[in-house]
């Protein structure tokens, strides 16, 4: 098989290359895959391997998986990236690999980096047989890539990896570096696997930094100054975007105070943008707290105007207390409904004009048709209200707004519920 690894400038092997796995005994987590019971391992017993995505973030093992199948199906293996090879380079590759060793798998990392156009390349050659594609990527494959790509291949979803199960694999690094010894205290080992974010890749780099300044047993208190800060996956445009703000929103909804802070902070330390999420807890404001607290809307409102003032630095506070504010809240939708509800009228009835007189009456000829006659001014009666026909004749009766029970709608819905006593509107 093609040689995924260069060795580094001395000509020696890094640890990583090493230590990669040969065998699914070697490797380290992903048992929905290739336990006794694992979707691939089903593929090897069965004697198919069909052309796939290997779906999951870096570090998990998906390049090292697509080598063990290629060794235990004896067909050559053939790695490429996206980022390096164009479709022509690929053409010219399938045609002289097929010509020589028939069909074989070629391996694309990166596979979402290709356009549509590109991604329609593979096709005809999974429809005859002359590859089977393993496309690798950490990007949502429903997101970027194309549906007749998907169909022809099984989608295989990677986990990150746990920081239990990397440092297992550190240590095992270290003892066989060290014949036998442990020169590396349990904290420095469960540092790196912690700071790695399921990436054993990561994690090993990180060790094989560490040694390359020091051999000897590292104290603790010297561990912070090492080990590298943990960077946080983040795309904005892409899957982790969508999966954070909708645990944000859910979170909010579900009156839950800390998670909402959590994927709060979890974006804004990532480098999502802060006033997107301003916006977000705008519309979560109107939608989803409505007339319970109206409160929350200004509050929401003064968030984002107060991270505009502030900066970056400490606009996050402001940012926080909304998040906080809309969480603990009480909730209604029932603003939100009434104006869905109205939409679907339109729909059906199409547009009724409004009763003539509710009507502007601009001028005297529109008054001579009796736009505005009989309108009846609320502020000239008690209570500042007088029951009037506001909706048009054909929907007279229809009704879009129910108010709830949740905190100032309630004396919303007393207040209509009393003032329309008559035609019991809000009963």
């Amino acid at each position: 098989m093609d040689s995924l690894f260069s060795k580094d400038n001395t000509g020696k092997l890094t640890l990583s290359q090493k230590y990669a796995p040969s065998s699914f005994e070697e490797m380290v987590g992903q048992e929905h895959l290739i336990g006794e019971s694992g979707v691939i391992r089903r593929f090897l017993k069965e004697g198919y391997v069909p052309s796939m995505i290997f779906w999951g973030p870096p570090g998990t093992g998906k390049t090292t998986l697509a080598r063990i199948i290629a060794e235990k199906i004896s067909i050559k293996f053939i790695f490429t990236s996206a980022i390096t090879h164009g479709v022509r380079e690929l053409k010219d590759l399938i045609e002289k690999n097929y010509r020589y060793y028939g069909k074989f798998i070629l391996f694309v990392d990166e596979i979402h980096h290709f356009n549509r156009k590109q991604q329609d390349f593979f096709l005809p050659y999974i429809e005859e047989g002359k590859i089977i594609l393993i496309g690798a990527t950490t990007e949502n494959p429903s997101f970027n890539l194309i549906n007749p790509l998907l169909s022809r291949c099984h989608i295989i979803v990677f986990h990150p990896l746990s920081s239990v199960d990397i440092a297992g694999k550190l240590r095992e690094i270290v003892v066989k570096e060290w014949d036998g010894s442990d020169p590396f205290p349990d904290e420095l080992i469960r540092g790196i696997a912690e700071s790695s974010g399921g990436d054993l890749r990561r994690a090993i780099n990180t060790l094989e930094l560490i040694l390359s300044v020091s051999r000897e047993r590292i104290e603790e208190d010297k561990l912070k100054k090492i080990l590298p800060p943990m960077v946080l996956r983040y795309n904005k445009e892409g899957d982790y975007h969508y999966q954070l703000i909708s645990a944000f929103i859910k979170s909010m909804r579900g009156s839950d105070p800390d998670a909402a802070v959590y994927y709060l902070a979890r974006m804004l330390e990532s480098g999502e943008d802060p006033l997107y999420i301003a916006r977000r807890m705008i519309i979560f404001a109107a939608e989803d707290v409505g007339n319970a607290d109206p409160l929350a809307l200004l509050v929401a409102v003064a968030a984002k105007l107060a991270y505009e003032a502030v900066g970056d630095a400490e606009g996050w506070i402001p940012l926080a207390h909304a998040a906080i504010y809309l969480a603990s809240t009480e909730k209604s939708n029932s603003t939100y409904l009434a104006y869905k509800r109205a939409k679907e009228e339109i729909k059906r009835s199409g547009e009724l004009n409004p009763p003539s007189e509710i009507s502007f009456a601009g001028n005297k000829f529109m008054e001579n048709l009796g736009y505005g006659k009989g309108y009846k001014y609320p502020h000239d009666f008690p209570e500042h209200f007088v029951e009037f026909l506001y909706l048009p004749e054909k929907i007279k009766n229809k009704r879009f707004y129910f108010p709830s029970d949740q905190g100032r709608e309630k004396r919303l819905k007393e207040r209509l519920k009393k003032l329309w006593k008559e035609l019991k509107k809000y009963e």
